[in-house]
């Protein structure tokens, strides 16, 4: 059975971390579909990327990831405003 669990996602991720600057130096601005450490695809939208992959392999058991040469491309703000009044 393939499990594609939260460690495999990790993985992947490291994976895509550690090949950040390559990819984006080879195809630009690009979505990145990554499973087991291997590239399995190149889009030019989320939903290009996801829907094709789909094709082959279940959704949840691949990442997408954006490369857009940019810290932005792999990490998340949350901000919190909480209003106390006293």
């Amino acid at each position: 059975m393939d499990i594609y669990g939260e460690k495999e996602r990790l993985e992947d991720f490291n994976f895509f971390l550690e090949n950040y600057n390559e990819l984006y130096e080879k195809y630009g601005h690009k979505f990145v579909v990554i499973k087991n450490k291997n590239v399995l695809g190149i889009y030019d939208s989320e939903v290009d990327a996801i829907n094709a992959t789909s094709i082959t392999y279940p959704i949840g058991s691949f990442i997408v990831q954006e490369c857009n040469g940019e810290e932005s491309g792999y990490t998340n703000y949350v901000s919190s405003w909480q209003l106390i009044s006293i």
